[in-house]
């Protein structure tokens, strides 16, 4: 076909008219988001719009024919309009003559129209021809499509040319578009035009904005170095994490830290982030035998704490590698966002209630919440997860809800994990089933874990491989747990290395716990470092427990230090104590409160004897003076013994004597001596025997004597001496005489020899 010469000439000759308002030829877009629009093109994804003022309407066939009879005279305005009319209706061959009629008679919506209808039948290069010249005659939705048209075919530079022209006239489809392209290419402009086209009410352009802002609000919570709900709204959920055991305390001594492993609770049927497509479960591994596999749970900060002294202990809160995904999808890429450097940016959502701007998260919630509520069934998860993470459980259910049921399986995991936590696990089940019936690995993992928990392994086990099949690598790790729950130490190391190949940290992890146990260490260290090295922080920990075996304290310092910055509670109190012992006490002070925040009893008692220290001695009451507040150090000291620690209940006992409240101190001294503390016992039975009753003061002393106490021995001694029991006098003497200290020794030998002149007298 003939091409029509640019805009400044088609004015001159006069041949294609100026709009005017209300004119039947004017080239409008009804829809924002080109819903009303016909999208052409034989899956090559370019796009026109059917252009033509009233043709939303259902037309009657009085309408019609009056727009037939009219165009048959001639009128210009109609042809355009039956045209468009009959090439919405799909009817080609009538719309055509029509068309070609009102674009002769310099109609510019026409010549889009007739672009359309050329395109559809796949006359691209003619149908452009028709788009440019509507488009240089001012037609929005032909330079919106003629651009498309030139992206199609990689001409990106005469794309973002008519795109822009789109896009500037205020074509919401140009707009996208151009944003589209520009992301494409990294440029920081995509922003500025996604926003245009979201403003107008593009659907998909808001979801778009919304997840870049999404993860513009996480990267400056990372930058910030706040682990806050932006950043896990995002990458939450991704890896799994593990569950630690108790660090040892109460004994007096340094805290010795067990291996930790992934042995026990499922994981992979647990929550991701929106758009992340990567999840994972907490998993509560406890060695086999400990405990049958448990539902997923949330995932926690990685590594709180470790097992007592002694073997493989279950696993801390690490990460595992690749894990399901739950809510969310990511869109169309996002790519940098920013300011246009040729125009203006929008500068953000203003609330229209206190005017002021919001965050960029609360941004991306608001932009979610628009495409939502035109059926983006995407926006609607990205937003419940971002409305779960604030709190806001009963909205979030909602939206998870509406995308569920647009189907959107990522969104029904979802909703069965908001279910199971509002403990409505048969509700949960339902929707789990339906996700995973969908080919949700997540869900399937969930469903697994439900039956673990339930003690029905041989379920389990189908959802798991179920997961696997959908791709989810946590069916593998989440089968070696089950495996080795039920002691098959065989099966349970072929599906951690299957696992483990598949690139999941935590079964690299679980994998070299379990060739440890076996008595391979040469072959547990590789894949020690290899988890620890991809993230997992368990594994670093590990590391750090097989170098102290190696009596190489550095290299064990370094992996425990690299773990406890991951937040690993165990390793944090490692650290501290190493501080401690190097004289670092600022240093040493810093990682036993993260490692005491955490839940670490030792730490808080570590934390508590380090603050005491500074502190001057207490004078003496004073009759008639308030009660003084508790310090921090009594605080912690507290925390410590109701967490159960021997040492900690001790000292609180002996802070309560101090003030004079001898009922909180027996209670305490009771609690440590029953837990086995010499120094609760003989405490206590001081107290016992000030109150006259020597009877269960002997019994308590008793205790803690045969435990290795001296001066209860030395006490035993004195009161069968009152008694007159010489010889049991005699033989309490030389028990205290061998447990020392010093000066009780002494004592206890002067008195047995008393005794024992006593006796030969």
């Amino acid at each position: 076909m003939e091409y029509m010469g640019d805009r400044a000439t088609l004015l001159e000759t006069g041949r294609f008219v100026q709009r005017h308002v209300g004119s039947a030829a004017d080239a409008i877009d009804p829809a924002a988001d080109g819903t009303a629009g016909i999208a052409v093109g034989n899956g090559s994804g370019a796009e026109a719009d059917i252009v033509g003022a009233g043709i939303d309407a259902v037309e009657t066939a009085g309408t019609e024919e009056r727009y037939r009879r009219a165009a048959d005279r001639g009128d210009r305005a109609s042809m355009s309009m039956l045209g468009a009319l009959l090439l919405r209706r799909g009817d080609l061959d009538g719309a055509e003559s029509y068309l070609r009629g009102a674009t002769a008679d310099g109609d510019r919506a026409a010549a889009n129209n007739l672009g359309v209808l050329l395109h559809q039948r796949g006359y691209a290069d003619e149908a452009a021809g028709w788009w440019r010249v509507a488009a240089v005659a001012g037609s929005a939705a032909a330079a919106h499509a003629l651009g498309r048209h030139f992206r199609e075919r990689g001409d990106e530079p005469a794309a973002e040319y008519w795109l822009r022209q789109a896009a500037e006239q205020g074509h919401a489809l140009g707009a996208y578009a151009l944003a589209d392209l520009l992301e494409h290419r990294g440029d920081v402009g995509a922003e500025r035009w996604l926003r245009a086209a979201a403003e107008q009410g593009h659907r998909e352009a808001a979801y778009r904005l919304a997840r870049a802002l999404e993860l513009r609000a996480a990267d400056e919570s990372r930058q910030s170095g706040a682990a806050g709900p932006v950043a896990r709204a995002i990458a939450v959920r991704g890896p799994a994490d593990a569950v630690t055991g108790r660090p040892a305390h109460g004994r007096g001594g340094t805290a010795h830290p067990s291996m930790e492993s992934g042995t026990g609770v499922p994981q992979g049927g647990e929550r991701t982030a929106a758009g992340t497509g990567r999840a994972g479960a907490v998993s509560r591994p406890g060695g086999p035998g400990v405990r049958p596999p448990a539902s997923g749970t949330r995932q926690g900060s990685a590594g709180k704490g470790s097992g007592g002294p002694g073997g493989a202990v279950p696993a801390g809160k690490g990460s595992g590698g690749p894990a399901p995904a739950r809510p969310g999808a990511s869109g169309p890429g996002t790519g940098n966002a920013g300011a246009d450097a040729r125009g203006p940016v929008g500068t953000g959502l203003v609330d229209s209630v206190t005017n002021l701007r919001l965050s960029t998260l609360d941004e991306a919630a608001q932009w979610y919440r628009q495409a939502a509520a035109r059926g983006h069934r995407r926006a609607a998860l990205h937003l419940g997860v971002i409305l779960e993470k604030r709190g806001e459980l009963k909205e979030a259910g909602r939206w998870y809800l509406t995308s569920a049921k647009d189907g959107e399986t990522r969104a029904a995991c979802a909703l069965g994990f908001l279910l199971r936590d509002a403990g409505d696990e048969e509700s949960a089940a339902v929707w789990w089933l339906r996700a995973a019936q969908e080919g949700d690995g997540n869900a399937a993992n969930a469903l697994g874990a439900l039956h673990a928990a339930r003690g029905e392994p041989q379920t389990a086990e189908r959802w798991y491989r179920a997961a696997m099949t959908a791709g989810d690598v946590n069916g593998a790790y989440n089968l070696g747990l089950l495996c080795a729950a039920q002691d098959r130490t065989q099966q349970a190391e072929q599906w951690y290395r299957h696992a483990a190949y598949a690139g999941h940290r935590e079964a690299a992890n679980a994998l070299a716990v379990l060739l440890l146990q076996a008595g391979d260490a040469t072959g547990a260290e590789p894949w020690f470092s290899k988890a620890a090295e991809a993230g997992s922080v368990d594994a670093a920990f590990n590391l750090g427990i097989l170098h102290v075996g190696r009596d190489d304290d550095r290299t064990a310092l370094t992996w425990y230090e690299r773990a406890a910055d991951a937040g690993h509670t165990e390793a944090a109190l490692q650290v501290g104590m190493a501080r401690l012992r190097d004289g670092d006490d600022q240093s040493a002070e810093r990682h036993l409160r993260c490692a005491a925040g955490g839940g670490s009893a030792e730490a808080a008692f570590r934390l508590a004897t380090l603050l005491d220290a500074r502190q001057p001695p207490p004078g003496p009451p004073v009759l008639g003076e308030p009660m003084a507040e508790k310090t921090e150090c009594e605080e912690w000291y507290e925390r410590a013994a109701e967490q159960g620690h021997r040492r900690a209940q001790v000292r609180v006992g002996m802070l309560a004597a101090s003030r004079g409240d001898m009922t909180d101190a027996a209670r305490w001294y009771r609690e440590a001596a029953e837990a086995g503390s010499r120094n609760g016992a003989f405490n206590l039975g001081l107290l016992l025997a000030r109150e006259g009753n020597e009877r269960e003061a002997a019994l308590w002393w008793t205790r803690a004597a045969r435990a290795g106490h001296g001066r209860a021995a030395l006490r035993l001694a004195l009161l069968a001496a009152r008694r007159g029991e010489l010889t049991e006098g005699q033989r309490w003497c030389a028990r205290a005489v061998e447990l020392g200290p010093a000066e009780v020794s002494e004592r206890a030998a002067r008195l047995r020899e008393a005794l024992h002149q006593e006796l030969t007298a």
